[in-house]
């Protein structure tokens, strides 16, 4: 009888584990595939070291005071050369500018017909963009004789931003003062102007 048993309960036993066994199969199934993580191409690292040379449009306002208090205001256009160094936090520089004119100032009383500049600029290396401030030497060149051209300062502030591997594009904020007329001392002028630049970095 005790045989009998022990068999029986061997049996009921070995009729399970294929029931276990299937059991513990199905619950272990394939994890769903994950999403592929798209991967951004890092940023290209700008070097604004070199020489670059543009074009630049922009506006003008003059006003006098002294002997003769005559304003005007027109449109400038010109050209532009730099040389920089990236220093890799900050960049400095320095460069041209002149500007064609055809700003009359008072009743014809005269005519500014170009602005020269040369001076330095510094400021901020964020990548793709070069935020700095300028100043340095400028000249106004007028018509009338009786006034003669005029010597002076600008100081400003500027941006460039690269758009291509060799392209940027700029924008400044200037303002000068002209003291030193060459035919009338006793005139003072003050002149803010506002350009966008095209410039092409070798």
């Amino acid at each position: 009888m005790k045989r009998t048993l022990a068999l029986a309960a061997l049996l009921g036993t070995t009729a399970t584990v294929p029931a276990m066994a299937g059991n513990i199969e199905a619950g272990l199934e394939d994890p769903a595939p994950m999403a592929p993580v798209a991967i951004e191409a890092p940023a290209p690292v700008r070097d604004w070291t070199g020489f670059s040379t543009g074009l630049q449009l922009g506006y003008g306002n003059v006003e006098t005071d002294g002997d003769a208090e005559i304003d005007g205001d027109g449109m400038l256009y010109g050209a532009r050369a730099y040389y920089d160094y990236d220093f890799g936090n900050y960049v400095l520089g320095g460069g041209l500018q002149y500007d064609g004119a055809d700003i009359e100032l008072g009743d014809g009383a005269a005519n500014i017909d170009g602005v020269f500049r040369a001076g330095v600029r510094g400021g901020a290396d964020l990548g793709n963009t070069f935020l700095y401030g300028t100043g340095g030497y400028a000249k106004a060149m007028v018509e009338e004789d009786d006034i003669g051209d005029a010597d002076g300062y600008f100081a400003g502030l500027g941006v460039e931003t690269y758009v291509t591997d060799n392209v940027t594009i700029g924008s400044e904020l200037l303002y000068h003062k002209f003291d030193e007329f060459d035919e009338a001392d006793g005139i003072e002028a003050d002149a803010t102007t506002a350009n966008v630049s095209v410039n092409y970095r070798f």
